[in-house]
Formats: C-alpha cells, structure tokens, sequence
C-alpha cells in the first residue's frame, strides 16, 4: 500500500499549496518558513526524482529547527523516527536531500538578501510576529486571528516566488550515511524498563538506563542540541 502516494502525487504535480495544506496538518497552522519547507522539499524530490517509503531511501540533513524543518519531513518523508532526518545544529535555514541510491543530492538554503526584503513587503505581519512569537505579548482574539490570516496569505504568495531568487541551490554528489544500525533492548536493573542497548551503562554488573544513573546525556528543544550533565 502507498501510504504516501497523496503526497507523492502532489510532488509530480508541483502542487505546492496543496502539499502545504498536508503541512498544517503536521505542523499545526500555515507560515511562511513552513511554506520555504514545503517549496524547497519539493523542489528537491522532483530534481532528484525520488520518492520515499520511509525506508531511508532518502536522506534529508536539516539545519535548523524551526518551521522550516516541519515541511521538509512533510514533503520528503524523512523524519527522526524513521532515520531518514538528519539534524545539523548549524541554525541555518538549509536542508540537504539526497537520493542514497544515486548519491545525488540537492542543497537549498534561504537567500538572507531575500528574507530581508519580505520585512519591506510585509511589515504588518512582521510587527505581529515580533509582538505575538518573540516577545508574547497578550492579544486580542481579532489580533491574533488577523496575525494566523495575512500569515497564511504570505506563505500562500511566497510559493509562487522562484526558487532562485528564495534560495541559493547546489546540486552535487554526497556520499549518503550508512544505514541506521538496529540496537536490541534491554531491562534497566533499576526501572525495569525497556532501554536502547547502545544507551544502557552497568552499574555493579548490571544494565542500567542514564536515568537511573544520573548519568549526563545530550537533548533537543528550542535552543537546539545542548547536554544535560
């Protein structure tokens, strides 16, 4: 069965708003750097002519996590549960795709220059996004309905712009990671829970889990990849 094949059928048919649709659906509303996803996702799948059943056929590496990152796993299929999404903690809006059979891959990264210009086109929806996302300011309920709709019209609008003036492209060669290895589980000591082989310690000849073992460990979330000692 083709899980993907709505999706795959709007990547043959360069039916951007319509992959962005599928994108709400993920990410949860409609913006701009979730629409860049989505356009440079799909440029890529189309110049590599790939499509994926989440089998690691094609790798994405992401450098960033924001919006953009979300229409990107949307349209490639490459996420973190199926190891075909690869994040780079560079905080650049970039991705690489590429195809592992070929090695062939495509790199799309948000011509600053370019984004810059967008405060000039849209400067009511900047003001809100500076107001609303980054400082948190309260709103009214009108406010913030108003900053969800010119939102979804800018993205809407910025699918229609070339992908060489939103992006500076490179096509290339990457050698494509090896597969994912597949650990075995084992029971931490302790908890008693399952844990990842490849993450289990052992304390007095017995497996136990970080946790259990107060024992430091990498994370992600807004701010990135950080370590907790």
């Amino acid at each position: 069965m083709g899980y993907r094949d709505d999706i795959n059928n709007l990547i043959f048919n360069n039916d951007l708003e319509g992959l962005l649709n599928k994108s709400s659906e993920f990410h949860g509303h409609i913006c701009s750097f979730s629409a860049y996803g989505v356009k440079a996702g799909c440029y890529a799948m189309r110049k590599l002519a790939v499509s994926d059943e989440g089998m690691e056929q094609v790798i994405a590496i992401t450098e960033t996590n924001n919006c953009f990152s979300d229409g990107i796993q949307l349209v490639t299929g490459c996420t973190f549960g199926n190891n075909g999404l690869i994040f780079h903690d560079i905080g650049k809006t970039a991705v690489t795709v590429i195809n592992r059979k070929s090695s062939e891959s495509v790199r799309l990264s948000l011509n600053s220059d370019y984004w810059d210009s967008r405060k000039d086109v849209y400067p009511e929806l900047f003001d809100y996004f500076d107001r609303i996302v980054k400082r948190r300011e309260k709103v009214s309920a009108s406010e913030k309905n108003k900053y969800f709709k010119i939102s979804e019209e800018m993205a809407i609008n910025e699918l229609k712009m070339p992908e060489n003036e939103i992006f500076t492209i490179k096509r290339d060669k990457t050698e494509p990671p090896a597969y994912a290895p597949i650990f075995d589980s084992m029971i931490c000591s302790v908890c008693k829970e399952s844990i990842m082989e490849s993450r289990t310690g052992i304390k007095n000849g017995s497996p136990i889990c970080i946790s259990c073992n107060s024992a430091p460990y990498f994370f992600m979330d807004g701010n990135g990849i950080s370590f907790q000692k």
